[in-house]
């Protein structure tokens, strides 16, 4: 029987340049999507999927990303005396979502290195990695399916998006083959591989769900592309020793790690509220007008 994960893993150790100079006293994950931390989002996908416990993955100065998922009791204190109960709610509710742990990567040696640091807490059993800068807005319904087929065939599975061809540079590119509507069996990846050289054009985007075994196939790799550890690098490996599985994503996805996208993110989102919708609605159709003439 395959035991169904309950750890996610997300890495959130990276210094954000390109966010600059927002990120040098602000760790890039803090950064808000509408009234809520990037990662918050995160976070709140992974508990709706069923995995309540979470292992972050920090760098130094990240200090502000733990302040935000503990206890605040002066700012509870002050939002009761002020009888804003729906707000105190929510505040506390950040902090009870969920188990939350820290393990602190020192140096920025690549998403492989970040995910080989949960080995510890993690131990033997599956586990997923939610990587914060994919946003996805569908109430976790790609992550829980990502989840049921790992139930299904027991073995490691990537989101995978179809990327226009020029575009798989930016990507972990797979080499698959369908075995059912929207599930390939993944026998490969190269990490940005030039467009002429790439296998396919589905590429990897940020939810895995992985056996333990990719902690041994991390033990294997060594510095890839930009002279890093590379996840992609440990999948090869291990789907040259078990199976290994692709979803691909038919939900919409922000890629909140580039500025247009994170903009796109916050629009969008906004957009979707009732009690900003409206309002932004109308803000954006006077000011795209204005642009137009």
């Amino acid at each position: 029987m395959t035991v169904r994960p309950r750890t996610a893993v997300i890495p959130a150790a990276g210094l954000g340049t390109r966010f600059l100079p927002a990120t040098k006293s602000l760790p890039k994950e803090m950064l808000p999507i509408v009234d809520k931390p990037a990662i918050q989002h995160i976070v709140e996908e992974a508990v709706r999927a069923g995995l309540t416990d979470i292992l972050i993955v920090t760098g130094r100065d990240k200090g502000a990303i733990e302040d935000h998922f503990a206890r605040n009791l002066e700012l509870e204190s002050h939002l009761e005396t002020a009888g804003r109960v729906e707000l105190l709610d929510q505040i506390r509710s950040v902090a009870e979502m969920a188990n939350i742990h820290y393990v602190l990567q020192n140096d920025p040696l690549g998403l492989g290195h970040a995910v080989s640091l949960a080995r510890d807490h993690v131990g033997a059993e599956p586990f997923a990695v939610l990587l914060p800068d994919d946003l996805l807005v569908d109430d976790s319904e790609f992550l829980a399916g990502m989840i049921e087929t790992f139930e299904r065939f027991g073995g490691s599975v990537l989101a995978l998006l179809e990327v226009a061809p020029e575009a798989i540079s930016a990507y972990g590119a797979t080499d698959s083959e369908p075995i059912e509507e929207r599930v390939v069996r993944v026998h490969g990846i190269v990490e940005k591989p030039d467009p002429a050289d790439a296998p396919s054009n589905l590429a990897a985007i940020g939810r895995y769900v992985f056996t333990p075994e990719i902690f041994d196939a991390l033990d294997r790799i060594r510095p890839g592309h930009g002279g890093e550890l590379q996840l992609t690098d440990a999948i090869g490996i291990l789907a040259q020793s078990q199976p290994v599985y692709g979803r691909i994503l038919d939900e919409q996805r922000f890629d909140a790690g580039d500025k247009v996208g994170f903009l796109h993110a916050n629009v969008m989102l906004a957009l979707r509220r009732p009690d900003l919708g409206p309002r932004l609605r109308a803000v954006l159709a006077v000011s795209l007008g204005r642009d137009e003439r």
